[in-house]
């Protein structure tokens, strides 16, 4: 066994307090996701984690890039029928997970899955590399294949077949929005007494803005 109880951090580069915070968590999403993206140590400022609810009960989580947000909800693009896909029809529910460490932060959103409008999968489709949507159309997400190969010599026709031509956007390929119900802030703080800012919708109108121990 490796004992690790020896690796620590010191969380010391900020705080958050109630009369700093905006009232509304997209405003405040905003500004950290703002302060993260311009930060040269990190590449990936929309990288988020997303968790579903698989058939077994156990929660599978995998990284997605959140390609758009509004005061309605969080914006990315998968194949409809990954697991992920299946299991966001199923309950209609999904948990985003940002972390920044180099700002000492991390954002946790639950919410509610919708489906997105096809015109605008649509217009983020094609607004891709060639290359990008390709693989949309070559790859059967989540399904097993029997090698690399396969996927290969199925890339390599498609790009013959459409050479010259546009690729229509697969049926099965979109994005989802998340519309959040709750949305919770962590700031990391020195003796591990971090800053936890916990929004909740209430009737699907108004935040309900509380402090939470860490």
């Amino acid at each position: 066994m490796e004992n690790l109880h020896d690796k620590r951090k010191v969380y010391e580069k900020s705080q958050l307090i109630e009369s700093e915070i905006k009232q509304n968590p997209i405003e405040q999403f905003r500004d950290w996701f703002t302060e993260a993206s311009e930060n040269p140590n990190i590449s990936e400022a929309n990288a988020m984690a997303l968790s579903t609810l698989e058939n077994d009960g156990c929660p599978r989580t995998r990284m997605v890039l959140l390609k758009a947000y509004t005061y309605e909800g969080f914006i990315f693009y998968t194949n409809y029928d990954s697991r992920k896909g299946k299991s966001i029809e199923k309950t209609h529910k999904a948990c985003l997970h940002f972390f920044w460490p180099n700002l000492e932060r991390q954002i946790i959103i639950k919410a509610e899955m919708e489906r997105i409008a096809e015109n605008l999968s649509d217009g983020y489709f094609h607004s891709r590399p060639k290359g990008s949507q390709l693989g949309a159309v070559v790859s059967p997400q989540s399904e097993e294949i029997p090698n690399r190969e396969f996927l290969e010599d199925k890339l390599q026709q498609l790009e013959e077949k459409y050479a010259d031509t546009e690729i229509p956007r697969p049926e099965n390929w979109g994005g989802y929005i998340a519309k959040p119900y709750e949305i919770e802030f962590w700031q990391g703080r020195p003796n591990r007494l971090h800053d936890r800012i916990v929004y909740e919708l209430v009737d699907g109108l108004d935040w309900k803005i509380a402090r939470l121990a860490p």
